[in-house]
């Protein structure tokens, strides 16, 4: 099984100085910020992938 991808910043401040938390799966901690933050997977959309929600054409 593959590893789960890193955040890339923080939601918060926009740093990249991030770490796992101890909290567990998916809890990552900013140091810039001093804030811990949780990601969870929710699943895929039931409208599929490559669709519009706008309603227009897709280009």
């Amino acid at each position: 099984m593959s590893e789960r991808a890193a955040p890339f910043y923080c939601p918060y401040c926009g740093d990249e100085d991030l770490f796992p938390h101890e909290t567990g799966h998916g809890a990552w901690e900013c140091r810039a910020c001093n804030r811990a933050f949780q990601l969870k997977y929710l699943g895929l959309l039931s409208r599929g992938v490559g669709t519009n929600s706008a309603g227009g054409d897709e280009i």
